[in-house]
C-alpha cells in the first residue's frame, strides 16, 4: 500500500466525513412522519424549484444514480408526497412534483429541523460557520469539476 503524500488532504477530507455522519445522523432522527433524509432532500427540491423535474435531473442533482432515485420517487410516489406523470413532449421521460400533502409533510420537517440546525449555529457560531463557508464551497466546486473530468 502506497503512503500518504499529503496527510493534510486526507485529515480534512475524513473530518468532513465524520461531520457528514454525525450531521445526518441528527438530521435523520429529527425528521417527522417516518420521512428518510434522502426523500426530505427530494421533497425539498421539488418544493423550492417551484416546478417539474425528471428523475434524472433530480439524480444529477443529488449525484445519485437514476435507480437510486427511482427507489426514492416510488416511496414518496407510494405515500402521496409526489405526483408522477408523463411528460407531453417526450412520452419516455416522467415528470416529478410535489403534493400538497407533500408540501405539509416538507413543512413539518422543516420546522423539525430548524432547532437541529439552530443547536449547531449556537454551539459552533454564526461567524466561524460564515467564514467555513468559502473554503468549503471552493472544496466542492473542485471536487465536482474534477469529478466531471
Amino acid at each position: 500500500m502506497r503512503a500518504i503524500d499529503d496527510p493534510i488532504t486526507f485529515t480534512v477530507l475524513d473530518e468532513i466525513r465524520v461531520i457528514e455522519q454525525l450531521a445526518t445522523g441528527r438530521l435523520q432522527r429529527a425528521l417527522p412522519h417516518g420521512l428518510e433524509l434522502s426523500q426530505f432532500a427530494v421533497l425539498n427540491q421539488l418544493a423550492l424549484s417551484g416546478g417539474e423535474k425528471s428523475p434524472a435531473q433530480l439524480a444529477r442533482a443529488f449525484q445519485l444514480t437514476k435507480g437510486a432515485m427511482t427507489n426514492t420517487v416510488k416511496r414518496l410516489q407510494a405515500r402521496g408526497l409526489i405526483r408522477v406523470r408523463d411528460d407531453a413532449a417526450d412520452g419516455r421521460r416522467k415528470l416529478i412534483s410535489v403534493t400538497e400533502a407533500g408540501r405539509a409533510v416538507r413543512e413539518d420537517a422543516v420546522a423539525a429541523l430548524t432547532p437541529v440546525f439552530g443547536g449547531i449555529a449556537a454551539g459552533v457560531g454564526r461567524e466561524p460557520l460564515r467564514e467555513m463557508l468559502p473554503l468549503l464551497r471552493g472544496l466542492r466546486v473542485h471536487l465536482t469539476e474534477t469529478e466531471r473530468r
